[in-house]
């Protein structure tokens, strides 16, 4: 089939726009002079999108967008066909061909479908039958190339819609950055710490619904008395594909009946309720065309397949039946009996179907490094060992020249410092030091004295003793340090993790502890400011640690900007001790207005109602230290440029 062609003007002048035999180019040829070069050549490859004006217009027009791999920003090239009679037909045939041919390279250079092209070798056969078992296909390759992830625009805006946060995130960062760093330069520093999102995101997309119980799916509507029934061609094509009987009756019928004739008296037939697997009663309708249908069993198939397999004695029934028949005697229990599919079809008709559902599914825990075909038992088993040579050893072949000095028994290099310590000591003495310390021990029975616990002293006393047991195990100052650290951390614990709600005595407030008694929207204020800060951060040690002098300017852009994010803080701060402050008000008239109504005044600790500046302040403490850190270091290696630019 020879590739399509049309008659089209590109850039005011008259020519021939092309699609190549191999569907790799598209070119456009002029007309004049005659016998002339293709003067435009577009590759595949490069083609992002295509637009056509639509069958109203009267101008028949085909826009082609082309990004080159290096570029950043996309050309257009603008068609306009010029046949009075085939201008519609020639458009549309050659935008079909760009748009296979342009999905067909989207999805590997070994699908690429070309007119009369070649079948594909053994070794690419092979590696699509790998892909296809790892369960990833030709997109393997996308999913794991950062530069392909860091430059999908539409995968990155279908990401930030997705996510609210990101995109806030995103959106602040962007309109707070530095002047001297460009948009495109921040994008790709944003993206480039999220390659992780982005890959997950990617194959989020990628995956499809699988195959599913069709059938049972369907239910009709009530709709002003009125029985409706809705279904879409990918719900009759799982149909089809899992129930070859009811093709084959829509084969046979079909157009005899309309389409939705067809489907409305299957769906009200005897037939669909044998294929769900409910019990038919005499009670349910007739049909006079399908019911013909009812005695065709669906599972011949099944076990013809059975049958062909091979199946072990000890679950092969059948097989059993014969060599150790149980027609004589107990009959087996009432579980192990053969029963007819009239009893309990829906047992039988799900399992049929699910059985059916599996086969396509292409196996998780397979390994793709076993070989194709054959398992890694047989493929031992079949491997010609006697013809195979000896193992290479892996071992490390360790070569010492001189062992004598290994084995000397003077004081030479090979004897530890300690060996010489000790044989320089008087064994008697060590050994009636060793006696005393035992004796010692031995008359002590307080087990409290012994460790260096005393039970009458306080803290004050131990740390005030300079011959105590201040940082003694077991002493009431290491209790006392040790109960407090883990109070200390119960406490951040629940800050972050516990969200029961907090009542105070007297006055209700809705104040959840992991937002630290901080309104919602000074948290959501605050939790912007802290993505949009270590946003910043990361933008400045990339830059910092690059060592390009060429990023000097920019590095200052960005500590002010860090600077910036000091004042934002300090802002929201601000805001959440105001609001703090309105609640504690609050709380005082609720007060005054419990002493007037009561005449009993209520004590209440102001101070620990929780929110304002301290929360703020410790939840952005981190980032605070860190942005610390960034200006100090920033600083040090000003103050030594400046040094080493005077000297």
């Amino acid at each position: 089939m020879a590739p399509p062609r049309g008659s089209a003007t590109y850039k005011k002048k008259d020519g021939t726009l092309a699609l190549s035999k191999d569907s790799q180019t598209v070119s456009w040829t002029p007309v004049a002079p005659p016998g002339a070069k293709p003067a435009l050549t577009l590759l595949i490859t490069t083609i992002t999108n295509l637009q056509q004006t639509p069958t109203t217009s009267t101008k028949v027009m085909l826009k082609v967008f082309t990004r080159a791999p290096d570029a950043n920003t996309s050309d257009t090239h603008i068609f306009a066909f010029t046949s009075a009679t085939t201008a519609r037909a020639e458009a549309d045939s050659i935008k079909d061909a760009l748009s296979r041919a342009i999905q067909a390279a989207k999805t590997g250079p070994d699908r690429l479908a070309a007119s009369g092209g070649e079948a594909p070798s053994a070794a690419m056969a092979i590696a699509s039958a790998v892909s296809s078992r790892t369960g990833t296909g030709g997109n393997l390759d996308a999913f794991y190339d950062h530069a392909k992830l860091q430059q999908d625009v539409e995968l990155q805006q279908s990401l930030l819609k997705g996510n609210p946060s990101l995109s806030k995130t995103f959106m602040e960062s962007l309109r707070t950055k530095p002047e001297s760093i460009t948009s495109s330069q921040f994008t790709a520093q944003f993206w480039s710490a999220r390659i992780h999102l982005l890959r997950a995101h990617a194959i989020e997309k990628s995956q499809t619904r699988g195959a599913y119980n069709v059938l049972s799916s369907i239910k009709p509507t009530t709709v002003e008395s009125a029985t409706k029934l809705s279904i879409s061609k990918e719900q009759i094509q799982l149909i089809f594909n899992q129930h070859s009987l009811v093709k084959r009756v829509y084969d046979e019928n079909v157009p005899k009946l309309s389409e939705e004739a067809f489907w409305s008296r299957f769906f009200q037939s005897r037939l669909f309720k044998k294929l769900k697997g409910e019990r038919i009663s005499d009670n349910d309708p007739t049909d006079a065309i399908l019911d013909k249908y009812l005695q065709y069993d669906e599972d011949a198939d099944r076990a013809r397949r059975l049958m062909a397999s091979h199946i072990p004695h000890i679950i092969d029934v059948e097989g059993n039946e014969e060599n150790h028949s149980q027609r004589r005697g107990n009959q087996p229990d009432r579980t192990m009996r053969p029963t007819s599919i009239d009893k309990v079809p829906i047992i039988r008709t799900l399992n049929a179907l699910s059985e059916k559902i599996l086969a396509h599914v292409t196996p998780n825990d397979v390994d793709p490094s076993l070989p194709i075909g054959v398992d890694e038992e047989t493929f031992n088993e079949l491997a010609l060992r006697d013809l195979q040579g000896d193992a290479k050893e892996n071992r490390i072949i360790l070569n010492i020249k001189d062992q004598s000095r290994f084995f000397s028994a003077d004081g030479g290099p090979g004897v530890s410092a300690d060996a010489l310590l000790f044989t320089k000591q008087d064994p008697a003495e060590i050994l009636k030091s060793l006696c005393a310390q035992i004796t010692a021990a031995g008359t002590n029975t307080d087990l409290s004295t012994a460790i260096g616990f005393n039970d009458d002293s306080d803290s004050s006393d131990e740390e005030g003793d300079p011959g105590g047991t201040d940082g003694h195990v077991g002493s009431k100052a290491a209790l006392a340090a040790a109960t407090a650290q883990m109070v200390a951390a119960i406490s951040q614990q629940r800050i972050h993790n516990d969200d029961d709600v907090s009542t105070t005595p007297g006055f209700s407030t809705t104040q959840s502890s992991s937002t630290s008694g901080l309104p919602q929207t000074v948290f959501d204020r605050l939790t912007l400011t802290h993505a949009t800060t270590t946003e910043f951060l990361q933008h400045f040690w990339s830059a910092f640690l690059s060592g390009d002098p060429a990023r000097a300017d920019e590095i200052g852009k960005l500590v002010e900007s860090l600077d910036r994010a000091m004042d934002r803080i300090n802002a929201v701060a601000e805001d959440a001790e105001k609001e703090r402050q309105k609640e504690v008000e609050k709380l005082k008239r609720h007060v005054a207005e419990y002493f007037e109504r009561t005449g009993r005044k209520r004590k209440v600790d102001y101070d620990s109602l929780p929110g304002g500046g301290k929360a703020v302040n410790q939840f952005m403490a981190p980032t605070l230290k860190a942005i610390e850190v960034a200006e100090r270091e920033y600083r040090k290696a000003l103050r030594e440029q400046q040094v080493e630019d005077g000297t």
